[in-house]
């Protein structure tokens, strides 16, 4: 079989859980073949391959949405748009149904020369004008004209582009990938099945929330208008699964019908985790976050509670072990803290090899605003270590139990409570006893619900049916 990932601002240019379980899947299904097609946000001179390619991947094919340049518009056109196509446009600006079949259609049909010609077209002004007589009067018009040009022209940009053809399409995300995923199910009428790590709607939520550069009242426009992306996905996918109960129940929450929803877990291969390897590097308590250096990992959180640790265990090290290069200012915001707070001890090691870490650190730490299942939990409890991780995705689950009675394997904090998080480091650092304890639970809990071999039976299971089917059939039951 011939499976197209899809996938957003992840493999093969960006390094992280989703993008370890991309290549995961992919070489140990050695009997498909795929093709990755990739949503890149940066140029194309500007990334390189993090991962070493799987000789059963036959193709990536990327959109690097920042290597489009508005150059030679012809602004003023007509494009003769429909009754029918005026509304599934309008439709995406804050409705709840939009009837994508028309949209995709509109694009494929070769009547549009140039995305930014059509967002330059009479057609598109008309498009704005008739949005803010109905539902927007009180916004200024070209406030509202470039919002909803910046907010449709990295769609426009996917959906304008030719998806490579294949038996079965399988989406990593909601958002644009989603969307990518629908269009080529309207095009090929092959299987599409979608996985969500995270809730890609909550997540881009949050981050607009935050987001300074947006005008409050522009932020419902942009929040519902990722729903209505998330909405379409769910709408056309043959199958939808999530890494836990609770994110499920969100999808259904969202839109999702519930009939094409199961739950799949993350899974490692234990055997590359060997707690014999387990060494004591110095004297002192090593703590560390196996995490990139972005906004929605929180790391300034994990730096204000090492501040605290630091004042009660002198001979403390803090680790931040993963790549910076994503978000530079954020770096440079975090090492200033770190300087700012007087901090010693603490080193951002950039990519490293991660199980030289693993080997001595006595404690982990996740500080997300949100997650999804991490596998930096799965592969830490596997080598028995202890961690302290805010109450995101299915962290709890993972580190308290929730289907075993292995026992907790560690502890859960409120989201940004540096505080509590540093109380709960020094209590488990001032506790040899207990960390021992956490870490023969968590490994437990790991070698007997989150392996490898069961995340890709069960995920070639799904492909199967899908394919047979167009719909999976299985219990949900059966797959949790």
């Amino acid at each position: 079989m011939k499976i197209c990932l899809i996938s957003e601002g992840a493999y093969p240019y960006v390094t992280g859980g989703v993008s370890s379980w991309v290549q995961s899947m992919i070489l140990n299904m050695p009997e498909h073949e795929f093709i990755v097609y990739s949503i890149s946000a940066k140029e194309r001179n500007s990334v390189t391959l993090k991962y070493e390619r799987p000789i059963n991947l036959m193709e990536i094919n990327t959109i690097f949405l920042g290597s489009y340049m508005e150059e030679n518009i012809r602004a003023g056109k007509r494009y003769n748009i429909t009754e029918e196509e005026k509304k599934a446009f309008l439709s995406l600006i804050g409705e709840k149904e939009t009837n994508w079949d028309v949209l995709f259609q509109f694009f494929k049909s070769g009547r549009v020369d140039s995305v930014f010609n059509f967002l330059s077209s009479k057609d598109f002004f008309d498009i704005v004008h008739e949005l803010c007589k109905k539902r927007f009067i009180q916004v200024p018009f070209t406030d509202m004209f470039w919002t909803v040009r910046s907010m449709v022209l990295p769609l426009f940009l996917c959906i304008e582009q030719k998806i490579p053809e294949a038996d079965l399409y399988h989406c990593i995300s909601t958002g644009y990938a989603g969307v990518l995923g629908a269009l080529a199910k309207h095009q090929y009428n092959k299987p599409l099945f979608l996985t969500e790590h995270g809730i890609y709607t909550r997540e881009r939520e949050e981050e607009i929330i935050k987001a300074s550069w947006i005008k409050g009242y522009f932020k419902d426009i942009w929040i519902d208008y990722f729903y209505s992306l998330s909405q379409c996905a769910y709408e056309y996918a043959d199958g939808v699964t999530a890494l836990f109960e609770g994110s499920r129940q969100i999808q259904i929450e969202l839109g999702c019908l519930a009939d094409k929803t199961s739950t799949i877990a993350n899974g490692i291969d234990i055997n590359k985790f060997h707690t014999q390897n387990r060494k004591q590097k110095e004297a002192g308590i090593h703590i560390g976050a196996i995490v990139r250096v972005v906004p929605i990992k929180d790391i300034k959180t994990m730096i204000q509670s090492f501040s605290i640790v630091q004042q009660e265990i002198e001979n403390s090290y803090f680790y931040i072990i993963g790549p910076y290069e994503e978000d530079a200012e954020y770096y440079y915001e975090c090492v200033e803290m770190v300087e700012s707070l007087g901090i010693r001890n603490l080193v951002f090691t950039g990519a490293v090899n991660v199980q030289e870490y693993l080997a001595f650190l006595d404690i982990l730490v996740l500080s997300s605003i949100s997650e999804g299942q991490p596998l930096v939990i799965l592969e830490g409890l596997a080598m028995e270590i202890p961690f302290v991780a805010t109450d995101v995705g299915s962290c709890a689950e993972l580190l308290l139990g929730k289907y075993d009675e292995f026992g907790p394997a560690g502890t859960i904090v409120p989201v940004m409570h540096f505080p509590l998080m540093a109380n709960d480091i020094i209590a488990l650092a001032s506790n040899s006893e207990r960390r021992q304890e956490y870490g023969r639970n968590g490994r437990k809990r790991v070698t007997s619900l989150y392996t490898l071999p069961g995340m890709i039976d069960k995920y070639n299971q799904l492909y199967k049916e899908v394919s047979r089917n167009g719909r999976h059939r299985l219990s949900i039951e059966g797959t949790l």
